[in-house]
């Protein structure tokens, strides 16, 4: 949690302050989980008073680093219109949005951080979100019509989760090397049809 009392907004100074020390925080942890709020203010370009200034600790900035994260992964997911646009459209959009926000903030969105309750909140949402897109896209009956939608979603963030957190021999070339709309693509496929020979017509 950030030192600015509640419901009163940052000058532009200080929110590029915070912009900035979060943009650092996520590079370095991401590299070092480790590191310190001196190394972190060093990232950044600022003092650690600076860094003291915004953040009440350490805790607080990840915190805060997770709820900003999960806040752009929200927006990512909107991006591809989940209630208005065709649902495939919308289920393939967005999953290319979401690698994109997990590749450039792969440590706050990571498992290590442990979320914070904002954050939670964020990420409960979002899965509420899926699973209306999935219940669109199961109307259509491309997803069986008895199958328990919380089972799917579950196996949609584990395909994501490989590409984005599986182990770095794998997970990290894969991501660094391909579209992500390619990998979108991947992904909402085995999701939807599996790994299993196709039937011709």
């Amino acid at each position: 949690m950030t030192r600015t009392p509640p419901g009163r907004p940052l000058r532009a100074d200080a929110e590029r302050s915070v912009r900035a020390i979060l943009a650092a925080a996520e590079r370095v942890l991401a590299e070092t989980p480790g590191a310190s709020m001196e190394q972190i203010a060093e990232a950044a370009g600022v003092t650690r008073t600076t860094v003291h200034r915004r953040f009440a600790n350490r805790q607080a900035l990840v915190d805060a680093l997770a709820t900003g994260a999960a806040a752009k992964l929200a927006e990512a997911i909107e991006d591809g219109h989940p209630g208005t646009a065709p649902p495939l459209v919308a289920l393939h959009r967005a999953t290319a949005n979401v690698l994109r926000v997990k590749a450039a903030w792969g440590f706050a969105l990571g498992p290590a951080v442990a979320q914070s309750e904002r954050a939670a909140r964020t990420h409960d949402e979002i899965a509420g979100r899926c699973l209306e897109l999935l219940a669109r896209i199961r109307e259509q009956g491309v997803i069986a019509a008895d199958a328990d939608l919380e089972w799917v979603r579950r196996v949609y963030y584990a395909l994501i989760g490989e590409v984005t957190h599986g182990t770095a021999a794998t997970a990290g070339a894969v991501a660094a090397d391909a579209d992500p709309d390619v990998l979108a693509a991947r992904i909402v496929d085995t999701l939807l049809h599996g790994v299993g020979p196709r039937t011709t017509r």
